[in-house]
């Protein structure tokens, strides 16, 4: 008997370091390319966003005295100086809608979205005669496309020119008159949309509002970012609303796209804890096979750790083409059919489809489908342990062990082979 734990234990041992060369590799295929990939997704889909809001501004030429010696002799000239002064922005009221469409490239998904974006800015002149007003919108990202752009003062439409990265338009505004410019457009993005006030530091924010409608339900905020003042929960997602009559703030407006499950770091975590759940199929094998006498060869069990890695092995190299839960079903019924038709050939069709089968289920399907529970996973296996661990303490508390080694195990009857 203690030949035949050693003999188990080392081929446990081996299966534990091929499972650590599996999961490395998994990883490896999953982040090598990563960065890659996600520059690829960029290009063809879009960057992170971060809309700023447009600015108003005229300039007017001012003469300018200016001392300069020539010949010995002081010299004033008056050169012209352009003066710029910019338009206060009186009133934002912004719509924004965000459609989460995931992107799969090899092993992971990229939280891309369509975005449309709508926003009404109120603008004064403050000067005492008309003046023209160059209006500029930043785009959020250089790396990105824009369709349906409208760029209308008062409802007319400014004409524009697009360049640097901004579109900028120039229209005559009456002494002391106050516009409303509406900007908006059709884009794409990638993990992220962000609203920032027009720059880094504290900045005053009068009359603002922005409404945000999502398709997702699983909304997050970034640190340091404003939450909504507001929020409605929809049949598809949310209904979010930031308002603020005269805000002081450096913080900024920004949602993060959920994540899908992310079938490479999955398929990685599980093998890597493929050892836990091989010890508790060997042990509860070693138990029962001891308790009703039935001999199993460590060669069996080599052939039965065979089994339970090419669950994994099938795993890491599904998952890149069919989805995770399918790619999930099939590894473990392919793995659940291993062992029970290597084991009805061994022990018998009874044990391998009722004892083995059920081993196998809880202690590989189930505890490998408790990383699928985010957040709940170590709880899940916990629990599973410890239920594990009180029935076989309470089925094998009245036997003694000592008679049960010392006995050598003669073969049961095999049963049905068919």
């Amino acid at each position: 008997m203690t030949k035949r734990i050693i003999a188990i234990a080392f081929i446990f041992i081996c299966a534990s370091i091929a499972w650590a060369i599996l999961g490395g590799t998994i990883f490896s295929r999953t982040y090598s390319l990563d960065s890659v990939a996600e520059n690829r997704v960029a290009s063809t889909w879009g960057s992170p966003q971060n809309q700023a809001p447009p600015s108003a501004s005229f300039t007017r030429i001012v003469p300018k005295s200016e001392e300069s010696i020539e010949n010995g002799k002081k010299m004033i000239k008056t050169i012209p100086e352009p003066i710029t002064t910019p338009l206060s922005l009186e009133s934002s009221a912004i719509d924004v809608v965000l459609d989460l469409e995931h992107r799969q490239k090899g092993l992971l998904w990229y939280s891309t979205y369509k975005v449309a974006f709508l926003g009404l800015y109120g603008f004064r002149n403050p000067s005492d005669k008309e003046e023209a007003v160059d209006f500029v919108l930043k785009f959020p990202t250089a790396q990105a496309m824009y369709d349906d752009l409208t760029f209308t003062l008062d409802g007319t439409a400014v004409p524009i020119t697009s360049r640097d990265g901004a579109s900028m338009g120039r229209i005559k505004v009456g002494a002391g008159k106050a516009v409303q410019l509406a900007v908006g457009y059709r884009s794409q993005g990638l993990n992220e949309w962000r609203y920032s006030f027009g720059g880094q530091d504290v900045m005053q924010v009068r009359d603002f509002s922005l409404r945000m409608k999502t398709n997702f339900k699983d909304i997050d905020f970034p640190d340091n970012t404003l939450s909504p003042s507001h929020k409605l929960e929809t049949d598809k997602g949310w209904d979010l609303t930031w308002s603020f009559k005269n805000l002081l703030s450096g913080y900024q407006i920004a949602m993060v796209m959920p994540e899908k499950l992310q079938p490479g770091p999955l398929a990685g975590r599980i093998s890597l804890f493929a050892p836990v759940s091989l010890f508790f199929f060997f042990f509860i094998m070693l138990i029962i096979t001891t308790m009703r006498r039935i001999e199993l060869h460590p060669m069996n069990y080599f052939f039965l750790a065979a089994a339970f890695f090419s669950f994994h092995l099938l795993l890491a190299y599904l998952v890149d083409h069919v989805s995770i839960h399918v790619a999930f079903a099939i590894s473990a019924a392919v793995s659940v059919f291993l062992v029970v038709s290597y084991l009805r050939l061994v022990v018998g069709l009874h044990f391998a489809s009722r004892e083995a089968a059920l081993a196998q289920f809880i202690y590989l399907v189930m505890f490998s489908y408790a990383f699928f529970l985010k957040g709940f996973t170590g709880l899940a296996i916990t629990t599973g342990s410890v239920v594990t661990l009180f029935v076989v303490m309470q089925v094998t508390g009245r036997i003694r062990w000592a008679d049960k080694f010392a006995l050598k195990p003669t073969a049961e009857p095999a049963g049905e082979l068919t």
